[in-house]
């Protein structure tokens, strides 16, 4: 078997969570890449980044224990998410547009969080943080579709670009080159979402008790934390 061939069954078909069948996720990704050729993959997958990253908002506080809380159609519903949320959504929308598409998750240390949210994890590391890769030109390409633009204005960080073809991860420093986002390990890349390895390495770093108080909190607020990072206070180390 080619391995186009192996790629496009293991990154091209829908999920549970990476519905990208769903009709909401279609009608999204085809209005978005409107007017782009069919044959122009990176072009495609260039427009459903931007569209992911500016028009669903950044919320480290969305819901985050039950596979329905990461499916895309409920992501591009209600116009929100977290990293790990917005890279399911983006790979969902790659795979709508027939772009290959899968999840890959990094540990980093975020040296310019707010202390509400530093105060909520007991650290500024951020276990299995998440993007999206694309297979594009014969190679896989990191997208990050975390930060809205206007996140990164108040957190005077520069906007992450993508032109499909390099890399778009976290910059290292700010826009006064202070140390903004460091990588300490990659995890991997998967063809649907490991919510259960997840968990348990979050379990392992934050503390068993902690994520269960966060689950806590989601079931007494049904469903949403109410609360809103930007209107937190920035730290910076």
């Amino acid at each position: 078997m080619l391995l186009m061939e192996i790629i496009d069954q293991a990154f091209l078909a829908p999920t549970a969570v990476i519905d990208s069948d769903h009709p909401d996720i279609i009608t999204f990704a085809q209005k978005t890449i409107e007017g782009i050729s069919q044959t122009d993959p990176v072009a495609k997958a260039v427009k459903l980044f931007y569209a992911v990253r500016d028009e669903i908002y950044y919320d480290p506080y969305y819901p985050f224990y039950l596979p329905e809380h990461y499916q895309a159609s409920r992501v591009l519903k209600s116009g929100k998410g977290y990293c790990v949320s917005k890279a399911v959504l983006l790979c969902a929308l790659g795979r709508a547009c027939a772009v290959p598409s899968r999840i890959g998750f990094a540990t980093v240390t975020n040296h310019i969080a707010t202390r509400q949210l530093v105060e909520t994890l007991g650290s500024n590391i951020f276990v299995y943080h998440g993007f999206t890769e694309f297979y594009l030109n014969g190679k896989w390409v990191k997208a990050t579709p975390t930060f809205n633009i206007e996140l990164c204005r108040r957190h005077n960080v520069p906007p992450l670009e993508f032109n499909g073809h390099a890399d778009s991860i976290f910059h290292a420093y700010d826009c006064n080159n202070n140390r903004y986002m460091e990588y300490l390990e990659f995890h991997g890349s998967f063809a649907d979402l490991p919510l259960d390895e997840i968990i348990v390495n979050w379990r392992r770093v934050y503390g068993a008790d902690r994520v269960e108080q966060w689950i806590h909190m989601f079931e007494q607020a049904r469903g949403t934390a109410e609360r809103n990072i930007m209107a937190e206070d920035v730290l910076q180390e």
